[in-house]
């Protein structure tokens, strides 16, 4: 079975842009007294990206069977799920925002 090193997985995440600072908090406590529209719009796009990437992420997995030999079996089962949420989270901080605009604008229309 070929398992990728520590040094596999973070060479590709690299590719996808780091955190930086502002997006820190976790959209659940961001909810938490946003007054800003800034922090709302990050609030906004965590929670909409992640639910979308992580549907997307596991639809996609389904498509596929289990290999016959070196199936990790259970295991390999819930360390695919938090990849695909260490993956969903990495996707909304680098495109979440370019689907998320119409649907904050109608969002923010509500409001007013």
């Amino acid at each position: 079975m070929n398992i990728p090193t520590n040094s596999q997985v973070s060479s590709v995440l690299s590719g996808f842009p780091s955190q930086d600072a502002s997006r820190s908090m976790s959209s659940a406590a961001a909810l938490e007294g946003v007054e800003e529209p800034s922090e709302l719009r990050e609030a906004f796009d965590n929670f909409v990206g992640q639910t979308f990437f992580q549907q997307m992420l596991s639809a996609m997995r389904k498509t596929v069977d289990k290999p016959a030999y070196f199936h990790g079996g259970r295991t390999e089962e819930v360390f695919q799920g938090q990849l695909d949420q260490v993956l969903s989270e990495h996707l909304t901080k680098a495109a979440a925002d370019e689907f998320t605009d119409p649907l904050f604008e109608l969002y923010s229309l509500r409001r007013a």
